[in-house]
């Protein structure tokens, strides 16, 4: 792919931290020519970063590529209609700002990173008809079942909407690249004849490097057995489960359960901290990306979760990618296709999403093991990442399939 000129639309980007950040940097270090078309940094707290502002729009470089920045609302925090006009800001923003900043350039392909709402998709039909340029677009939720899901949105009417300009993206994309082997049935449910194909997430090297790395302290990291969740703490995880197993768990004074990462319901668990008493449960707050490698290969165990909904079983979450890649036994309160990878790789224990018992029962099972059985499952784990997810691998066959859609429209 070295030569060709890509443009890639993504409401996320650096230094948000998203999948598409490493992936961007990786190709541009292949040779590949990379503009970026993104929003404005103010995930995950709602606010926009420093040295960047609202309005207007901008231009900067970050790894070789060129950055193109458009206006947007910023999401704020446990605010549905403020996450709405987000999105809905993005979108508009792209489809009017997107032509005029990029008018001067032409490209062989246009990639879209996907995550919800896959609406944010539209401004990329668009300019790669203006640009004469096919579009790949990769799906990382499936919509509108994350949006019924969410229960963000109920009426009917709404959805039925959503459906129709989910059809018409499907059936608008040359490719379509999915992180989730059930979510290709929901794909071509939409668009029987779209080219549909199994791409999954990886995370950065810096996961799987084995060599020592800076020290990042944290002293309940260092007491006993540690579970430790790391991510968006939100509705989709499901954290309530969390409370109640730690509430499960409180007369284990060995065992802590620690959360890394910020979200919607961080302030919940805060109040069910205080109101239980949980002195097992741990509230780290957000660490820099750089960091979390050092801080999640100190725990005994890793931790996933997601809701009890038909759609989250289809979904594989990104941190069980990283998870893997540390080498730690894994932990995985969810039900579907993530379980079943954990299973597969026999990295570490499952259990049904939102069963605080048998989520509890799984982490006393895991403390009892010997260190040596643990470290077996650790060692399967990394096993399975580095010939499944690795991201060298994953950026060499991203290449191949935009370079096989762009010579497909010569």
């Amino acid at each position: 792919m070295t030569g060709l000129r890509v443009l890639v639309i993504s409401q996320y980007f650096w230094p948000e931290n998203f999948r598409i950040n490493e992936l961007v940097q990786s190709l541009v270090l292949r040779g590949t020519k990379i503009d970026v078309l993104t929003g404005k940094p103010n995930y995950p707290d709602g606010t926009v970063y420093e040295g960047y502002h609202a309005m207007g729009t901008m231009r900067e470089t970050w790894h070789g590529a060129n950055v193109f920045r458009v206006p947007l609302i910023p999401r704020g925090l446990r605010s549905g209609i403020r996450l709405f006009l987000n999105y809905l800001s993005f979108m508009l923003s792209a489809a009017t700002f997107g032509p005029w900043l990029l008018r001067k350039f032409h490209y062989d392909i246009i990639f879209v990173y996907a995550p919800s709402p896959l609406l944010k998709s539209l401004p990329a039909i668009l300019i790669g008809r203006l640009k004469r340029a096919p579009v790949a677009i990769y799906v990382q939720d499936l919509w509108p079942e994350s949006l019924e899901a969410t229960g963000h949105v109920r009426n009917r009417q709404v959805i039925r909407l959503v459906e129709l300009l989910v059809r018409f993206i499907y059936r608008h994309a040359d490719l379509i690249l999915v992180s989730s082997h059930p979510f290709i049935a929901s794909i071509r449910r939409f668009s029987p004849t779209a080219e549909v194909i199994y791409y999954p997430n990886s995370v950065d090297a810096s996961f799987s490097d084995l060599r020592p790395k800076p020290e990042f302290n944290l002293p309940a990291l260092e007491c006993g057995f540690t579970v430790v969740f790391a991510g968006n703490v939100g509705t989709a995880q499901a954290v309530h489960v969390i409370t109640e197993a730690a509430a499960l768990l409180n007369s284990q004074p060995d065992i802590h359960i620690v959360v890394f990462g910020s979200g919607s319901k961080l302030e919940w668990m805060r109040s069910q901290i205080s109101e239980n008493k949980l002195d097992n449960l741990v509230l780290a707050g957000s660490y820099p990306m750089h960091a979390m490698p050092s801080l999640l290969s100190q725990a005994g165990a890793l931790l996933v979760t997601l809701s009890d909904r038909e759609i989250f079983a289809s979904t594989v979450p990104n941190k069980l990618q990283a998870y893997m890649a540390i080498g730690k036994p894994i932990i995985a309160a969810m039900n579907g296709e993530g379980a079943r990878l954990v299973k597969d790789a026999q990295a570490g224990l499952t259990v049904p999403a939102e069963n605080a018992e048998a989520l509890a029962d799984a982490i006393l099972k895991l403390r009892s093991m010997s260190k040596s059985e643990r470290e077996k499952m650790g060692s399967k784990a990394r096993d399975y990442y580095l010939r499944h997810f690795d991201h060298e691998k994953l950026v060499t066959d991203l290449q191949a399939h935009l370079s096989r859609v762009t010579n497909k429209k010569l």
